[in-house]
């Protein structure tokens, strides 16, 4: 048996998303053997992670600055909002270099069984941002949670002389009918387009 300390590092490396107990102490383990090319730069990074990383105040996002970089960027659309769930969709769609304008974090989605309602997520910050004239893309996941709180802000936007979009659901590029579920290919066939819009 391991020490209290590996025990513990075990414990929490288990924690993170994808990494289950086995996963955490072969990570462990490999930090363990490696501690100066991968333990020490690791606690270094964390630490200076955790004293510079802060969360923007308009948006949202974590950046190293408030506003974010992405706040901060006078080039894009002022007319284009992007709501997302978490940062880790913003990232995504940063990636992908997809969105043009600014970002609105909601911090997750409206949940019942979850005790999560409207005053647990940033949903307040967002009517100060609609002007007059704004788009607003809902790119929220086709969870039942996720189109919730798309009805929701949809409602909670109506009358404000803004216009209100989603991201497309249905099948993927590069997707073969055959492998879809039957919610993203009836999600597909609803959603569907003439051919001129290709």
């Amino acid at each position: 048996m391991s020490g209290n300390e590996i025990e513990t590092l075990i414990k929490i490396m288990a924690r993170l998303p994808g990494l289950g107990p086995r996963s955490a102490r072969r990570a462990v383990l490999q930090l363990l053997r490696r501690k100066e090319v991968l333990l020490t730069p690791l606690l270094q990074a964390l630490s200076a992670a955790h004293d510079a990383i802060q969360t923007c105040s308009v948006c949202a996002n974590i950046d190293v600055s408030d506003p974010c970089s992405i706040c901060a960027d006078p080039r894009r659309d002022p007319k284009l909002i992007c709501v997302v769930e978490d940062v880790g969709d913003l990232w995504a769609l940063e990636r992908a270099s997809a969105m043009r304008g600014y970002y609105h974090v909601l911090g997750g989605t409206l949940s019942a069984l979850d005790g999560i309602g409207p005053a647990e997520l940033n949903m307040a910050s967002l009517m100060g941002r609609c002007d007059e004239g704004s788009e607003i893309i809902l790119a929220l996941s086709a969870t039942v949670e996720g189109q919730s709180t798309a009805h929701y802000l949809t409602d909670m936007l109506t009358g404000r002389n803004v216009t209100i979009t989603r991201l497309a659901h249905g099948v993927p590029v590069g997707g073969e009918l055959d492998y879809l579920d039957d919610g993203t290919l009836a999600a597909a066939m609803q959603a569907r387009l003439p051919m001129r819009d290709f």
